[in-house]
């Protein structure tokens, strides 16, 4: 029943994923600014950077689309306390980047990856902080998980609604110190918590496709 309400969406999702993707242009929406020294530096990835793959996990709950985020414990580490997706650092044993994402939801989370497909990938994100090079795998699930969190990776769980992601009045930008100087700093707020940095550039990608624009535009809705 789910998977017919939302196909629509999904097959035009699907679509998008398939074409040539809005890349960094989209992402610069939600990055702060000015940017940390030159772009071409902090925004390239080296060698030795480590690649990692991230789960935007779509799944239905009350008849609206969610996305599962979580909330970092605080740690000794540049992303503390912040708000990401489930992932973490490919393995050897993982077949490609998007088994690394399904891996690594299932060890933060409990999402079974017997139950997601897999729509396609957004663009890579090279991470400076923590010298990351992203890949967020695009998936589906036609239930919402039975989630269960690993205390040592995951302090809260935030179960997103799109339309509030969606939302402009969720969206802001503040003046913060970052980085040693001041910043405007572009970012989501939802159920109290601030989802910015890469993961809000990661976002502004997704929502830059396609498949979103009629619901940016109060032409569809998801409900």
């Amino acid at each position: 029943m789910m998977d017919k309400l939302f196909k629509p969406f999904l097959d035009q999702l699907c679509i998008d994923l398939s074409n040539p993707l809005p890349g960094r242009d989209a992402q610069y929406r939600m990055a702060p600014a000015p940017r940390r020294g030159d772009d071409l530096y902090y925004d390239t990835p080296p060698t030795n950077a480590r690649r990692s793959g991230v789960l935007v996990l779509f799944y239905p709950y009350f008849e609206q689309l969610h996305i599962p985020l979580i909330l970092r414990p605080t740690y000794d580490g540049v992303h503390s306390g912040q708000v990401g997706f489930p992932g973490g650092g490919y393995e050897a044993g993982d077949l490609d980047i998007s088994a690394t994402a399904l891996r690594e939801a299932y060890e933060e989370v409990g999402i079974q990856s017997s139950q997601v497909t897999v729509l396609g990938q957004l663009s890579p994100l090279y991470v400076f902080a923590s010298n990351n090079l992203v890949h967020p795998t695009v998936a589906w699930t036609a239930k919402r998980p039975i989630f269960h969190l690993d205390p040592r990776e995951v302090d809260k769980l935030i179960e997103a609604p799109v339309l509030d992601l969606l939302n402009p009045a969720n969206q802001r930008r503040e003046e913060w110190q970052l980085w040693g100087r001041v910043a405007q700093v572009p970012f989501f707020r939802i159920q109290d918590q601030t989802i910015w940095g890469a993961t809000a550039m990661m976002l502004s990608e997704l929502f830059a496709l396609p498949a979103f624009q009629s619901i940016k535009g109060g032409v569809q809705s998801l409900r």
